[in-house]
């Protein structure tokens, strides 16, 4: 189902520590929710763009949770942005696959009691993974984007960016290296979520 609640706030530069990009807010009122894609160059050629799609993980952007990969994914789909001088990456606020800040930390405490990471989802009454893609259309139209090379180990995501109308021309995967404490997580990842590593990741 397509979703129109999104709209198109503010565009301003954002320099980071990769280079210079141009941020652009959006607002979705069926809940309240704000999302950015950052961009550089000129994203709305026609040609491929290299494009990440990346859900908002405040533990993992922002606090360095070693329990997943999502900051140093994050981190790495930026360089990639700026060594190639073109690219988008969306930020959607949907912490936890989309069950919420407050409810991940009850998961990180089941997990603790030994269960997985779709399993302590079930346990608290969500799918194992509630994102909304589709909130993905207008923030593409708006770019002008028709065609990407998406960085992803989801599958889910390139079928997300086709079902919006964007042609996904390659899959490009996100190489993170395992600890102690996420080895289970992305061990969940690949068996029950169908993510795709390759080796050593």
């Amino acid at each position: 189902m397509t979703r129109v609640a999104v709209s198109f706030i503010e565009s301003s530069r954002l320099p980071t520590r990769w280079g210079e990009f141009d941020i652009h807010g959006f607002e979705d009122t069926d809940n309240n929710k704000e999302h950015v894609v950052l961009t550089m160059g000129d994203v709305s050629s026609g040609g491929p763009v290299l494009a990440r799609v990346h859900s908002e993980c405040l533990t993992g952007d922002a606090l360095f949770s070693m329990r997943c990969d999502c900051g140093n994914q994050l981190q790495a789909a930026l360089e990639a942005i700026a060594r190639e001088g073109c690219g988008a990456l969306f930020y959607l606020r949907q912490e936890g696959r989309g069950i919420g800040l407050l409810n991940k930390i009850k998961a990180y405490r089941l997990q603790d009691a030994g269960a997985d990471t779709v399993e302590a989802n079930e346990q608290l009454g969500f799918g194992a993974d509630m994102r909304d893609y589709s909130i993905l259309q207008p923030m593409i139209r708006h770019l002008g984007l028709e065609s990407v090379r998406l960085m992803t180990n989801n599958p889910r995501k390139v079928a997300a960016m086709e079902e919006q109308g964007v042609k996904v021309v390659e899959r490009i995967p996100l190489h993170t290296h395992s600890n102690p404490h996420n080895e289970k997580y992305l061990q969940t990842k690949a068996g029950k979520l169908g993510h795709m590593f390759e080796h050593g990741n």
